[in-house]
């Protein structure tokens, strides 16, 4: 009881609650928590913060005032994009207290991108930095096989995109040999299928060429393929690797890794492979090339030559030449001459003898006769034998001296014939002057060349 006043009243003093810090900010925590379990809340990102544990921090502010936000890994998982400062964003969550500091914070199931979808972000995000790392060049592109034996292909089995390949395939070249990987083209496990496809080729080795197939569909639909983990499979790829994703106004992250990127699944059914016709069209085209190229090559020579002709001292060399032909044609018509001679004079002789025969006793005449016989055909033959090589050799010193007339064997011994700007032969240095432009004719070419004034 308390104490009583003169007037009879009397007092207590009021009950006080003393908590401690700890057990005030567990209480507040718990009212906003059950007052606020589900609330969105606008802003742009500032302070981002992503540390090797998963989670992701950042303060959402506008220009009044912030607010703390964490997501904590089970959530940043599932984002389609990754927050940066100055991203204005839409955060759903649970408003709660950290009560370490006793801030106000949002614990954020969910991040929306103001303006530009979540998937769109991703993309550009995910672009960005594949571009930044050199996987888009051209440059590490690899051809695709003009004609390929054995083609691979991953894609779903039921998928309409699939039956399109297999006609053009079969309608265009029927030896080409197809193998499927089935794969899911759709869906959480889709990118983690296809890319086990892209490896399974490119460890067994058992095609040329791999397309990597799935019709059109919505952005949600065609999200599988554009996984970071999928896009450096295709760009890692051994084999050359064709992207058929969606219709042609369709962009994925592996159209710009792949090697070749095909507007429709049809479309690189037709650029995988070349139809029979087009082979054959291209070889005639290249045949007629040939044939062209070749004709004009012995175009240009023949009018060199020609041109060659008509220059005036090789037509001297080529008169030159004739007038020596013409003597060794003479010298040879001489030595067959003399030797008609020779074997003429001899026949009358035997008849002469032949006849003296008759005048005495045929066996003693024979046998003088076959004597005398034998006798003259020797010496007629050691005559002839002796003229011949006689001929012969003077022949071989004409032939030798003519040789050694020949333009030819003289340009081919180092020397060279000098003309000056008319064409005319230099036989004397007074014959040019200072200045003057002179070609040379050597053994294999011709060069030009200045005179240069001596002092």
């Amino acid at each position: 009881m308390g104490a009583a006043d003169q007037l009879g009243f009397s007092f207590r003093p009021l009950d006080r609650r003393i908590w401690t810090v700890r057990d005030l900010v567990a209480a507040v925590r718990t009212h906003v928590e059950r007052e606020y379990t589900d609330t969105w809340v606008e802003g742009e990102i500032s302070n981002f913060r992503a540390p090797a544990s998963g989670h992701l921090y950042f303060t959402l502010k506008d220009a009044d005032a912030q607010l703390g936000v964490v997501v904590f890994r089970s959530s940043a998982r599932l984002l389609r994009f990754r927050p940066d400062n100055g991203m204005q964003v839409v955060v759903r969550g649970r408003v709660t207290v950290y009560e370490e500091r006793g801030e106000l914070q949002i614990s954020a199931e969910y991040i929306e991108p103001k303006g530009a979808g979540a998937l769109q972000i991703a993309f550009e995000q995910l672009k960005a930095k594949l571009q930044a790392e050199g996987l888009f060049d051209q440059a590490r592109k690899k051809p695709i096989p003009p004609m390929p034996g054995s083609i691979g292909i991953v894609t779903s089995p039921q998928a309409a995109a699939l039956r399109d390949i297999l006609n053009i395939l079969r309608r265009r070249h029927r030896s080409a040999s197809v193998l499927i990987f089935p794969a899911q083209v759709q869906g959480e496990s889709a990118a983690l299928e296809v890319s086990a496809g892209v490896r399974y080729f490119n460890k067994a080795r058992n095609v040329e060429v791999i397309i990597i197939a799935r019709g059109g569909g919505s952005a949600e639909d065609l999200a599988a393929f554009n996984h970071e983990g999928l896009a450096r499979t295709v760009a890692s790829s051994v084999l050359p690797v064709i992207s058929a994703i969606g219709h042609e106004t369709d962009f994925t992250i592996i159209d710009f890794v792949a090697d070749l990127r095909a507007p429709t699944p049809s479309a690189a059914a037709e650029l995988v492979i070349r139809t029979r016709q087009e082979v054959e069209e291209q070889a005639e085209g290249l045949h007629q090339r040939l044939l062209r190229a070749i004709r004009y090559r012995f175009l240009m020579k023949r009018q060199a030559l020609t041109e060659l002709s008509r220059h005036g001292a090789f037509g001297r060399m080529v008169d030159l030449i004739n007038q020596r032909q013409q003597k060794l044609d003479d010298l040879l018509y001489r030595l067959e001459r003399a030797e008609r001679q020779i074997f003429e004079r001899n026949r009358r002789r035997w008849e002469l003898a032949a006849a003296a025969v008759r005048h005495y006793d045929v066996r003693r005449m024979l046998a003088g006769i076959r004597q005398e016989l034998d006798a003259r055909v020797a010496a007629m033959a050691a005559g002839a034998r002796n003229l011949l090589l006689q001929r012969r050799s003077r022949w071989e010193r004409l032939a030798a001296r003519l040789e050694g007339l020949s333009p030819v064997a003289i340009l081919e011994r180092g020397y060279a014939l000098v003309f000056d700007s008319s064409g005319k032969l230099v036989k004397d240095a007074a014959q040019v002057k200072p200045g003057e432009e002179i070609s040379a004719r050597l053994a294999k070419g011709e060069i030009t060349a200045a005179v240069k004034k001596t002092s």
